[in-house]
């Protein structure tokens, strides 16, 4: 009985030697995948700090914009409160330029009956000179001795043919 306990401790030995072996050949192929899986690795990391080192410059770049794009927010906003008081300038100006006008209307029409009186004088004094001119020219020629000049009158212009009065 000791042999099958030789025989038992031999074919141990043998299948823990199997067992070693395979387990070695397993490891060195498993070292050469991790040698890979390493490098890889390896790759990934430079390839994450050179991104990291790009987001970082983007990031920058963006609150750089983002700052730019704020300041001249506010210089637009200048600009537009600058135009907005001049059209309520403006619109001021309508209104004053209205109420002038409006004002005068009233006057006019207020005084719409004196104006037409006054014209209606100017006209009879206009007239009235006209016929002075007309009267000493008369007398000239008769001083002159030629007495067909009755007949001559002179053109008037036309500010006095003009009738100025109310509107019908």
């Amino acid at each position: 009985m000791e042999i099958i306990l030789y025989i038992a401790a031999i074919i141990a030995a043998i299948g823990f030697l199997i067992l070693c072996v395979s387990v070695g050949m397993t490891l060195f192929s498993l070292k050469s995948i991790l040698n890979s899986l390493a490098g890889t690795l390896s790759g990934i990391e430079g390839q994450m700090e050179g991104i990291t080192r790009e987001t970082t410059s983007l990031l920058s770049k963006t609150n750089s914009l983002a700052e730019d794009i704020q300041e001249k927010s506010e210089q637009l906003n200048s600009v537009v409160y600058a135009v907005k008081g001049i059209g309520d300038s403006v619109n001021g100006l309508n209104t004053s330029v209205q109420q002038i006008t409006s004002s005068i209307s009233k006057s006019v029409e207020h005084n719409e009956e004196k104006i037409a009186q006054v014209v209606q004088w100017s006209n009879v004094a206009m007239g009235i000179a006209d016929k002075w001119k007309k009267r000493k020219i008369i007398d000239q020629a008769h001083d002159m001795g030629q007495e067909d000049l009755y007949s001559f009158e002179p053109e008037q212009s036309e500010k006095s043919k003009r009738r100025w009065g109310r509107k019908k």
